[in-house]
């Protein structure tokens, strides 16, 4: 066991690497933005996307403080004390899945079978969620399958650019094999840098829809913010998706705290057969831009979903909490309001329209 004077030095070295990292993005060519004020999301004065609800601004020593205690204020377990289990699984078992299948591959990646195409949210393979492959939030398990083992894929369906959702290296390996990629606005400008051809790239801001092989994908308000560098926040859109497929109707929250427009997404496209929430990150800190597990439970109940699956916990160290905890919070909150909770191990398969399910308790 290191010293803890060792481990505080390899925390210090840690996040200055990561904020040189942050600052040398910051200082490459800016991404040619287009012009978006027309969007009514945008706002033209200040040149960003904005919230339904402001979100306060934070003086300097508030952010140093946030960054202060995520590096060297986290309490004891918020990692595992080993690698979690994953059950694999091969290009052979997706191909004979059938129609409305879906497997959570890692953290908010979930690779979905819809009208025999492929269809995949927010893919990150990379060993850790950040712009360097030598520090920041390493993942906790293997991938089930390996991102060249993938079918061809339809569409990717984006939330938002942070690095635990956009992620480069996953992006450009996966260039040869996604036919189409779908964005909030200003996240396929990023993809445009990175050498993806326009004529693959929907951008849709909220309330805009796109057809796909007749799977429907809708993009949804979220509350939440964006961004990749020190001087680059909320230049990009964020949004949650509805996958409306023949097969299934499938809602992905992307990242997002609570808001009313849960009911509105619930009242306009739903029911869904299959809710994909966000359960995990959260703090008291940060509650407009991630949900408590019991308010992704009640966003599940707005949204007229069927069965809900949290993601967005058990691959990455994001939050301040035991990294259990967003498990059992969700599955207390769901077993006290009736609502049919799935866990699924990485790389299981479970189907959108299948028989109730239980909530295994966190491995």
């Amino acid at each position: 066991m290191p010293h803890p004077t060792t481990r505080l030095l390899h925390r210090c070295l840690a996040l200055l690497s990561l904020l040189g990292a942050l600052a040398a993005c910051g200082t490459s060519p800016a991404v040619a933005q287009a012009d978006y004020r027309a969007s009514p999301q945008f706002s033209a004065a200040e040149g960003r996307f904005r919230n339904p609800v402001a979100m306060p601004e934070r003086s300097l020593a508030e952010t140093a403080g946030l960054w202060w205690r995520n590096f060297f204020g986290k309490p004891e377990g918020t990692m595992p004390a080993q690698e979690l289990p994953v059950q694999p699984l091969t290009r052979a078992e997706i191909d004979a899945a059938p129609d409305g299948s879906l497997w959570r591959l890692t953290h908010s990646t979930v690779l979905l079978k819809l009208q025999g195409r492929y269809w995949l949210t927010d893919p990150i393979f990379s060993e850790r969620a950040s712009p360097v492959q030598w520090a920041g939030p390493r993942r906790f398990h293997r991938n089930p399958i390996a991102l060249a083992e993938l079918p061809p894929i339809r569409a990717v369906i984006l939330s938002h650019d942070h690095y635990d959702h956009l992620d480069h290296e996953t992006i450009l390996a996966l260039v040869g094999k996604v036919e189409l990629f779908v964005s909030p606005l200003g996240v396929g400008d990023r993809l445009r840098e990175w050498g993806v051809a326009p004529e693959r790239i929907r951008q849709l801001d909220w309330w805009q829809e796109t057809e796909v092989d007749g799977v429907r994908l809708v993009a949804t308000p979220a509350q939440h913010f964006s961004g990749r560098t020190l001087n680059d926040r909320n230049r990009t859109l964020w949004a949650g998706w509805a996958i409306l497929g023949r097969e299934a109707r499938v809602f992905f929250s992307g990242d997002t705290g609570y808001h009313p427009a849960f009911k509105a997404i619930g009242e306009r496209l739903g029911p869904f057969d299959v809710t994909l929430m966000e359960v995990g990150a959260y703090d008291a800190m940060w509650p407009l831009v991630h949900m408590f597990p019991e308010q992704a439970v009640q966003a599940h109940l707005d949204l007229r979903g069927r069965r809900m699956v949290s993601v967005h916990n058990g691959s990455f160290d994001l939050g301040m909490h035991r990294w259990q905890e967003p498990v059992e919070r969700a599955a207390a909150a769901a077993k006290r309001l009736e609502v049919d909770l799935l866990v699924p191990k990485f790389g299981e398969r479970f189907d959108a329209r299948g028989a109730r399910a239980t909530a295994p308790p966190p491995q």
